[in-house]
This record gives C-alpha cells, structure tokens and sequence, in this order.
C-alpha cells in the first residue's frame, strides 16, 4: 500500500482513486509484477500484505486523539491484504505451483500491538526514537528522545518496529501457521525443496 495516498492530504493518487478503487488498481500493478518476476525465473517468492498502517507511532502523532489505530488507515489494510491474498491464490492456481507465499504483516504485527506485555514490550505505541507525540514525529536523530531500553518497544521508530518485535515477524515466517503464512511457512517451503533436490 503506497504511503503517498495518506502521507499528504488531497494528494494526487487520493484524488485520482477512491481507496476502493485505488487498492484495485494497486492489486492489477501487483499481479503485473509478479507474473513477470514468474517469467524471469523466480519459483519461491513471499509477498508481505501491509501491516497495521494506522497503529505505528508516526499515525498515531498525526491523527490519534487518545492511542487508538486510525480507522482511515487500517480500512485501506482491511480492503488491500485480503485482495493481495485472493491474487497469491490465483496466481498459483494458474501456474499449478505454489510459487507465491503470502505472509500476513498485518496479523503479525497486531498481536504485539493489541496486547504488547504478552510479547514482554513495555508500550506497542510509542516509538523508541523519535519526537512529539507517541516519538512519532520526525527521524530518529541526535537530537530526538532515546528509550533507555529498546527491547521493551515494539517500535524503533516512528514507522519501523524495532530489533525484537522484527525477531517475532521472523519467527512467524519460518514457523507460522496458516494464519500467518500461505500455503505455508518458510521452514516448510526449504524442507520442501531440500528433499525435492535430493
């Protein structure tokens, strides 16, 4: 999901589509790309679907009145990662293989920001660096605040979850159930094509 149909108010994209219809647009680009990294030979691709847009630190600066997700936002996660999944399925049904893997960002990262303490973090809201509310404005500079311990932040920044909360998105690709990844987790795929090999 592009970041500029919301980074800049009446942007150009926003008003050339309604999100609706810009997701769709966005899913026919997808479907161009990876038919065609298909043709040049790529057999194993994941494809992550957006996560949590409306729930990080820099969204929760710019539109969030008491730390809740931006609905805007996460309406656009809601129509975009369903319609990408839809796309992996059929993708793979015509090429009669399972080539596009589908790792769902957005379940993913919302696990450790709807209920932070169950993955040891000490806040799910505010960014480990950055300024203003939540630590979500600006870049993570020298003259921005610092958390004295990053491992208790699910955010480094005002966009990027931080070492640890990247650890566990890791964990879900290799080890993850079906609600993670689709068909299947990573650890399966490379135990897949190791035997294939042999």
């Amino acid at each position: 999901m592009e970041k500029r149909f919301f980074l800049v108010p009446f942007s150009a994209r926003s008003r050339q589509f309604a999100l609706p219809d810009y997701v769709v647009y966005l899913i026919s680009e997808y479907r161009k790309i990876l038919a065609r990294l298909y043709e040049l030979g790529a057999r194993r691709v994941m494809v992550t679907g957006t996560g949590p847009l409306g729930c990080v630190p820099a969204e929760l600066a710019q539109r969030s009145r008491n730390g809740e997700c931006s609905p805007e936002l996460q309406q656009a996660s809601d129509l975009f990662n369903p319609q990408l999944l839809q796309l992996i399925n059929q993708l793979n049904s015509e090429i009669g293989s399972d080539v596009f893997v589908s790792a769902n960002a957005f379940t993913m990262n919302m696990d450790f920001i709807s209920d932070p303490e169950a993955f040891g973090f000490a806040t799910s809201k505010v960014a480990c660096c950055g300024q203003g509310p939540y630590n979500g404005l600006g870049l993570c500079t020298p003259v921005s605040n610092l958390c004295p311990n990053r491992d208790l932040y699910a955010f480094w920044d005002p966009f990027h979850p931080s070492e640890r909360a990247n650890r566990l998105i890791v964990e879900r690709f290799m080890i993850g159930s079906s609600e993670y990844m689709h068909p299947m987790n990573l650890s399966t795929i490379m135990h897949l094509d190791s035997t294939s090999r042999t």
